[in-house]
């Protein structure tokens, strides 16, 4: 038996740490897991090469979920990414959402049982993120952006939406420069220091006036973390929708019109890095 299930990453309207509320949408880069049945055992692996803690969280919580005995029954979990690791773009929600529902899917039919709800399965992910340590507030706004697509506004320390809906089908163009930065690295007091202008950008994101508080966002974060503002700054002087910093970083997305998707590209090509071409996505965490 075999389950093959695709989770996108996420971007980043309003980053949760400094308040406890955020704001993400769906994007096209993607994670795709597959999982098939063992005798017995857990084995997990992933294209990137990066340490597979969190798989085996993901798993493990599914088989405590079921009562699932790993002497007596196993899994075998693949991943493959299109999305680049630590970067601000949801890798890890969105290979959590994946593992957790493929393994699910697995064990529902195989011992004829109930599959895990949506809610279950994006909770479940969260807390082995929380445990594995790859994430500050437990990115609910992240999490659910990647498994339902679209845009989500949300109470992350509640677990609860604000907002959820379908956003415009826009091009976005990402920035990556050559280097990482992982968000449970980051320091969260620091963050919060700006939290009352934080809250401004969060009122935008509230009146679904989404651009605005993706570029005022970014500008927020991009100084109390140390990154260059000017790289958003030259995606709306080319003509960007919005532009901003995503999560922590290190990427910064451009929300576009097709007619200026070249300027944007070409503003950003006097940085070190790569510019992804994508789009918004609204499938989110499926089957395939």
């Amino acid at each position: 038996m075999k389950k093959i299930v695709r989770s996108p990453g996420s971007a980043t309207i309003i980053n949760a740490i400094a308040t406890g509320f955020g704001s993400a949408f769906g994007i096209g880069l993607d994670i795709i897991c597959e999982a098939k049945k063992l005798p017995d055992s857990i084995n997990c692996s992933n294209d990137v090469g990066e340490d597979t803690s969190l798989m085996e969280l993901c798993v493990e919580k599914v088989f405590n979920h079921y009562n699932i005995d790993k002497e007596e029954f196993g899994i075998d979990i693949k991943t493959k990414s299109k999305l680049p690791m630590a970067s601000g773009l949801s890798s890890s929600s969105a290979s959590s959402n994946a593992i957790v529902k493929a393994t699910s899917l697995v064990i529902s039919d195989e011992f004829d049982l109930k599959p895990l709800s949506d809610l279950e399965i994006i909770n479940m992910a969260i807390d082995a993120s929380l445990d594995a340590g790859v994430t500050i507030t437990g990115s609910f706004d992240d999490a659910t952006a990647s498994y339902f697509g679209g845009v989500v506004v949300t109470d992350n320390r509640n677990r609860q939406f604000i907002i959820k809906e379908k956003m415009e089908d826009y091009p976005i163009l990402v920035y990556m420069p050559n280097f990482y930065s992982k968000s449970g690295d980051s320091n969260p007091e620091r963050m919060k220091l700006l939290a009352p202008l934080v809250e401004t950008a969060f009122g935008f994101a509230k009146q679904k006036d989404y651009f605005k508080a993706i570029t005022l966002n970014g500008l927020i974060y991009s100084a109390t973390l140390g990154f260059d503002s000017a790289i958003a700054i030259d995606a709306l002087e080319a003509g960007a929708i919005a532009s901003g910093l995503s999560g922590t970083g290190s990427s910064f997305v451009a929300v576009v019109n097709n007619d200026c998707i070249d300027d944007v590209e070409q503003a950003w090509s006097k940085y070190e890095g790569k510019v992804i071409k994508t789009k918004v996505d609204n499938d989110g965490c499926i089957e395939i």
